[in-house]
């Protein structure tokens, strides 16, 4: 008989309910009654449908407030001095602290840093280590979950992440601390967790190791060989299935073949090619678990094809072979069951997360009872997949012959950067170290609910035109007050930054509950690209042009970039990813022009995913950063010398990437260096990045109010990496989950500190005239 199980469950609920949950408790609303209340309501809803799915294990410790990342340094007991001050009423609230900065208790503190979890645009708590850094076991959360399990009498399997991930994810915040030399410090609370979990009664620990689908150096694979002999030792411990997901093992593979553990999960949708090999020479009287339904994207799984697969695998290991979706479900919304507004043909062709267990008990039921025991199924998955393939929506030829007839001009501006530079100082007359924000001003209540007031028919289109024209003076109205260089129109009508360009395009859908995990509350709804993509028409136009015509300083355009556009949906599985970037390319590229034939000199095209889409494997890496680089450049090549191109970067790490981003040639970028303390910086540094840039000096998403000096400080460990000339300052994010009661305060802080360092400069700070000179080529 073939087991069914489950990576990992969606947290958030299917209407956001832990979102709100969290809220509301952050913002004192709640004494955490109600949260613990949404907690444990959602814990059993979650465990209780994939039990009715017919799953055989069901995994338990997957469910995180935040980030699974932060749960396990609360686990091993790992937190930062920072938030061990006391302070704190409770560990729920020293958590939130590291998180975000702030709790309902206790002060507030630096906020962790905060990047994306492998190649997704889910973000995790970068754990830090120290010279000094010891664990303990802190095992009760996880216990409460196993609990929870018991009591509604359903078969658990807890889900811990592994340790060799856990410091490879890890970041030294000294000299002194080396991750590898901390892994036998850390072995030995894993080998006391695995003993309290198998006496809590666990049969399986599902143990994740997803960084054995990246490559690692000898020291790294020596020390997965070294942990599960360690752990393979454990007294009373549970059967341990190591699991790993996004991509393949390669050259990590005979490391994994020769471990001590119970059983192994593959990702067997990325790391298809390897699962003859991973069969033929993993011992038949171990379990093997494979990764069939694809936990990255929305479509509906062609199951016929699968069995045929499949079957010969069950027929040799039996009892031995699992079934499980690629990865944790984290990274799908959570249900079809409410998107009844969706076209049907469409909603056809996906499943998300409840529908893909669903696929999963299909294959199971198949594989143990045969194939005539659900055959209404099986003949409707087949069908799905052939009325997908066949139809008319997805194919325009001229969108294709665009792409197809595509030469080398496109892709170039017409001069290089220096001479673009000398052209937009002459246009722009901007001050030493010109002040902007990245895009997006509070999305208030108020605007949300006109918003939907608009969408639900309630209010016409003039009003709601003649709204967002306010809410964009208002915008306009409070940079000026604040005394900033460079403006933007705030993006008062905007969802959403992928949403909005996609439900002006061809080729794209949405849903109104499609919902998935950033990071702790944030949330985000990922449109659908099923078919070729085109621009009907102008998108951002009109409200650049208003905006502009407001102020007598310049105004950016806003755009979101192909790659993001790209990476933040749920993308077309058949034609290479490399064509539906183009595609939208050529869309933006439109919208660049009608931008700048509107007089707007300035035209931010945003692509903070750029980064994230980089392959896992270093070998990959080319191909993607070819064509990544050449749909930025297609988008936003074709303008004048003096039509300066802005892009933003946020949550990334740029070493590996950097002679990629100056292929990009934008004239300005912004990232995100704050919660790093300029450290993202070096990447720039070591490389001598030639074109402008302005590194965020503060964290938008923490509550805590930036203060002047701080931001000094930052500007001025930037100024010792990038020639003062070139050197922007701006926050390190669009502000539209603030308040204005945070922004203002915090914009007024961050302009008052650029003056201090122009009025340094002015008057002959020695530090940074030196600086300038030597870096702009002045004689002293």
């Amino acid at each position: 008989m073939s087991t069914i199980h489950n990576i990992g469950f969606p947290r958030i609920g299917e209407k956001r309910e832990l979102k709100f949950a969290l809220e509301a408790y952050w913002r004192g609303d709640d004494d955490g009654r109600a949260l613990d209340e949404t907690v444990a309501g959602l814990q059993r809803h979650n465990l209780i449908t994939q039990h009715q799915a017919g799953l055989d294990w069901l995994p338990v410790g997957d469910f995180s407030l935040y980030d699974h990342v932060l749960d396990t340094s609360f686990l091993v007991g790992h937190l930062p001095a920072r938030v061990r001050d006391g302070t704190a009423a409770s560990e729920r609230d020293q958590y939130f602290r590291l998180a975000r900065g702030r709790a309902p208790s206790g002060s507030p503190v630096a906020a962790a840093e905060m990047t994306k979890w492998f190649d997704t645009n889910y973000h995790y708590i970068v754990p830090e280590l120290e010279a000094d850094t010891h664990f303990s076991l802190n095992p009760e959360p996880l216990l409460q979950a196993i609990g929870t399990a018991r009591e509604l009498g359903v078969p658990y399997k807890p889900v811990i992440l592994g340790p060799v991930s856990y410091l490879a994810l890890s970041k030294a915040r000294d000299n002194g601390a080396d991750a590898l030399e901390l892994l036998d410090t850390l072995l030995p609370v894993y080998r006391e967790l695995l003993e309290t979990l198998g006496k809590a009664g666990a049969q399986w620990v599902q143990i994740d190791e997803p960084v054995l689908a990246t490559d690692l150096p000898d020291a790294w694979r020596d020390a997965v060989a070294r942990t599960y002999a360690q752990l393979h030792h454990a007294d009373h411990r549970p059967s341990l299935l190591l699991t790993v997901y996004f991509g393949p093992l390669r050259d990590n593979l005979d490391t994994v073949l020769g471990l001590p553990v119970d059983g192994l999960h593959v990702d067997a949708v990325r790391g298809a090619d390897e699962v003859e090999t991973i069969h033929r020479r993993w011992p038949r009287e171990r379990v093997l678990s494979l990764g069939v339904i694809d936990g990255r994207n929305v479509w509906r799984a062609d199951l016929e094809a699968l069995l045929d697969g499949l079957e010969p695998l069950h027929e040799a290991r039996g009892d031995g072979l699992w079934l499980a979706p690629s990865c944790s479900l984290l990274h799908v919304p959570v249900t079809l069951r409410h998107e009844t507004d969706l076209d049907p043909t469409l909603r056809s062709w996906l499943a998300f997360a409840t529908e893909k267990l669903d696929e999963l008990a299909t294959l199971g039921t198949a594989l143990n009872r045969g194939r005539g025991a659900v055959a209404d199924a099986l003949t409707e998955s087949t069908r799905i997949h052939n009325e997908r393939r066949g139809a008319g929506s997805v194919v325009r030829a001229d969108v294709r012959e665009r792409v197809t007839g595509l030469g080398a001009e496109p892709f170039q501006r017409a001069s290089a950067y220096p001479d673009r530079a000398e052209v937009q100082r002459r246009r722009f007359d901007l001050p030493l170290l010109p002040t902007t924000t990245i895009g997006s001003f509070p999305q208030t209540a108020e605007i949300r609910r006109t918003r939907s007031q608009y969408r639900q028919g309630r209010i016409d289109a003039a009003t709601y035109d003649t709204f967002l024209r306010e809410q964009i003076a208002h915008a306009i109205h409070e940079q000026e007050a604040v005394g900033l260089d460079v403006l933007v129109h705030g993006e008062a009508e905007r969802n959403d930054m992928v949403e909005y360009f996609g439900e002006q395009l061809d080729g794209y859908a949405f849903t109104h509950f499609g919902w998935v995990q950033s990071f702790g509350s944030r949330c985000v709804k990922p449109p659908v690209i099923y078919g070729d993509v085109a621009r009907p028409g102008p998108m951002t136009v009109a409200w650049s042009r208003y905006a502009q015509s407001l102020t007598r300083r310049p105004v950016k355009g806003m755009l979101t970039g192909p790659v993001t556009m790209l990476q933040w949906a749920f993308v077309r599985d058949d034609q290479p990813r490399r064509d539906t970037a183009f595609q939208i390319a050529l869309a933006l590229r439109d919208e660049v022009a009608d931008l700048e034939a509107a007089g707007i000199g300035m035209i931010q095209v945003d692509e903070p995913a750029f980064r994230e889409g980089l392959p896992l494997r270093a070998d990959e890496r080319p191909a993607y950063l070819e064509w990544a680089v050449g749909a930025f450049r297609l988008a936003t090549a074709g303008v004048r010398d003096d039509t300066q191109i802005h892009t933003h970067m946020c949550y990334s790490e740029f070493n590996d990437i950097i002679e990629s981003i100056t292929a990009m040639d934008a004239d300005v970028i912004t990232i995100e260096t704050s919660r790093s303390d300029m450290e993202l910086l070096e990447a720039f540094t070591d490389y001598r990045y030639p074109n402008e840039i302005g590194p965020g000096v503060y964290d938008i998403h923490s509550p805590n109010q930036p203060a002047t000096a701080d931001m000094v400080r930052l500007m001025r460990t930037a100024a010792e990496r990038i020639p003062v000339e070139r050197l922007w300052v701006n926050p390190d994010c669009g502000l539209k989950t603030r308040s204005w009661e945070d922004v203002r305060p915090a914009l007024q802080n961050m302009v008052a500190a650029a003056q201090e360092l122009r009025g340094g400069i002015a008057q002959g700070d020695a530090a940074d005239l030196t600086r300038v000179k030597s870096h702009s080529g002045q004689p002293g």
